[in-house]
């Protein structure tokens, strides 16, 4: 008796797995979407690892009008790589720092629409232009002071003309790290300098020459920093505006 259970459950077993591979017949996804998010110089657009970055945002609209977004970040200098995805046609848009590519209005009608319908095949890249908010640029080189501490001198100017997206300055940050993954959601607060504006004073600091210096004393030494700045405006999420990542190194 023993030995036909254990046939009769044997069975049950072989059968369940061959029954789940009749199922799972798909390839596995392998396709691969790269590309880069830039401003109208051709610059690549600066931002953060992770929430807080450039979104990629993709409507599979192969299999259905009306389908479940799908979600990926950009890295930190503005370009884009994704190999795991399914065959098929794909509308896509960038979420950032910058003027919205895709714009509805108070009724949810859209009336802006940027994004890119591509055949996702092999190797697709795809370029997206677009405003930041604000273009910071740094004026000479970081600074390593007699002190320990590393100045940087920046300056920062509105990035699209359009007025809907002029919202007031909110802060600086001199972002400090040991990697070279450095923005908001990556930095050492014992060295990185925060300015913060009230109302309508950071509109002041646009177009001017500004030098942030690290706190907290004098860096440790025999180590590289990493840094750049920061600067947001007060609108949806509030992600920051970046400069590139600058290393300085302390003997």
């Amino acid at each position: 008796m023993k030995k036909i259970f254990y046939y009769i459950a044997i069975t049950m077993i072989v059968g369940a797995g061959s029954s789940c591979k009749k199922l799972d017949n798909y390839d596995a996804p392998s396709e691969t979407l790269t590309g880069s998010v830039v401003d109208a110089g051709g610059k690549t657009v600066q931002t953060e690892t992770g929430s807080g970055g450039t979104r990629i945002k993709m409507l599979e609209t192969s299999w259905s009008s009306n389908p479940t977004p799908f979600y990926f970040y950009s890295m930190q200098d503005g370009t884009f790589n994704y190999t795991k995805l399914f065959a098929g046609t794909d509308k896509v848009s960038v979420e950032g720092p910058f003027v919205p590519l895709v714009q509805t209005d108070n009724n949810g009608a859209t009336i802006v629409d940027k994004s890119q319908t591509v055949q996702i095949k092999g190797v697709t890249t795809l370029k997206f232009t677009v405003e930041p908010f604000l273009d910071i640029q740094w004026i000479g080189e970081p600074v390593l002071n007699a002190d320990g501490t590393i100045t940087a001198t920046i300056k920062f100017n509105r990035g699209t003309a359009n007025p809907a997206f002029q919202q007031n300055v909110s802060d600086l940050f001199l972002f400090v790290n040991a990697t070279k993954y450095v923005g908001n959601n990556n930095y050492d607060n014992r060295y990185s300098n925060h300015v913060g504006y009230n109302g309508t004073d950071g509109n002041d600091a646009i177009g001017q020459t500004i030098t942030l210096t690290t706190t907290g004393g004098k860096l440790p030494g025999q180590r590289a920093y990493f840094i750049r700045v920061g600067a947001r405006i007060s609108y949806g999420l509030n992600y920051y505006n970046y400069t590139d990542v600058k290393t300085v190194t302390v003997p």
